[in-house]
């Protein structure tokens, strides 16, 4: 039988921090009317914080207005068959000094969707955390009930 026990490796903040630059694309978790809501969004490592871009919405008033946010990004090495995923809490700040404006709209900041996302928000964290762990082989979650031909829902 296989490791019934898989090896899970905690991540050192120097390893989430390198992991975060591979990627773009995280989940932005924050509270809205005291229920959890997230948020996909583009983002950019800048000296040790996450910057994104956003319109006026729930999203960016989310941000802003309560104390403590997260972002969740993961990744897939196909190779060895790892998976990983970061998560960084902290608090969001709009970026409103002038200084830093001018040095925040050269990040190489792209978002997906079009439209005006003229306020750049940074997270500043209080803690970065991350694992990383091998990828299950799909044959390992199979049951005797695998494959068998169901009715349609109606």
């Amino acid at each position: 039988m296989e490791n019934d026990n898989p090896k899970v490796e905690e991540l050192a903040v120097n390893e989430c921090w390198a992991l975060l630059r591979t990627k773009e694309i995280g989940r932005l978790a924050v509270s809205v009317d005291d229920d959890p809501d997230i948020f996909p969004l583009n983002y950019v490592v800048d000296h040790g914080t996450i910057v994104f871009r956003s319109a006026p919405g729930t999203k960016m008033s989310a941000a802003l207005s309560n104390p403590r946010v997260a972002l969740e990004v993961d990744g897939y090495l196909p190779e060895p068959h790892e998976a990983w995923s970061v998560v960084v809490k902290g608090s969001a700040e709009g970026i409103r000094e002038i200084g830093d404006l001018m040095d925040t709209v050269d990040l190489p900041l792209s978002p997906w969707q079009g439209g005006a996302k003229n306020f750049f928000i940074r997270l500043v964290p209080t803690s970065v955390t991350g694992r990383r762990f091998a990828v299950a082989d799909p044959a390992a979650w199979r049951t005797p009930l695998s494959g068998t031909r169901r009715s349609p829902m109606e």
